[in-house]
């Protein structure tokens, strides 16, 4: 369960689903043997009508697998993050904390091990990720290989029954501070800067 303070709570699925589409690189979370059990992989985020899913795949190797089918995961999806100084704020007595984005997915996950479900995913991934491959991948590499790549993976699609937003990004700061933070993550290194977009958005530290 995600810790989600109201004024960091973020209801506009559409948001979240930016968020997922950008940050793509996903760590699934569930339990294996009673223990927690994790895998770092890409996940594509669709629509289906009104459903969610998340299209990817682990290795058959990974043990993780076990985990899966029928049951429920969660994934999590890193947008940016940054430090934020005390030094922003007006008063004196304040302390650092750290500013950033994240969505968790929640839902019951089906495991896909035929061969044409596991190609329907690959090529989602490939038109997502690198589209001028898919020419390579259909007409010029032979089916015995690409039958063992496929024979390597378990595909999966993760149904949502829950989407949580958390964009923590000084919201309950005075709005003089919010302009302060905003100007510092525009000052920052990649991670802070992608911060500032989903402030913009939130209205959070000035206009556009």
């Amino acid at each position: 369960m995600l810790y989600e303070p109201r004024h960091f709570q973020v209801d506009d699925h559409a948001l979240a689903l930016e968020v997922m589409l950008a940050y793509p690189f996903a760590t699934l979370a569930s339990v294996l043997e009673g223990e927690p059990a994790f895998t770092h992989l890409p996940l594509h985020a669709v629509r289906a009508g009104e459903q969610l899913q998340l299209i990817g795949h682990l290795a058959r190797g990974n043990p993780h697998c076990a985990a899966l089918d029928g049951r429920s995961a969660t994934a999590i999806f890193h947008g940016g993050n940054a430090f934020i100084s005390p030094q922003l704020y007006s008063t004196r007595e304040a302390v650092p904390t750290w500013n950033y984005v994240v969505v968790h997915v929640t839902g019951r996950v089906e495991r896909m091990d035929d061969d044409e479900a596991k190609e329907q995913v690959l090529k989602t991934l490939i038109d997502r990720h690198d589209p001028a491959y898919r020419a390579q991948w259909d007409d010029e590499l032979s089916d015995s290989y690409k039958s063992r790549q496929k024979g390597g993976i378990v595909g999966l699609r993760l149904h949502a029954e829950r989407v949580q937003a958390k964009f923590k990004l000084s919201q309950n700061r005075a709005p003089d501070e919010q302009a302060r933070v905003r100007a510092a993550m525009q000052a920052g290194d990649a991670s802070a800067q992608a911060l500032v977009p989903w402030m913009r958005r939130l209205g959070i530290g000035g206009g556009a």
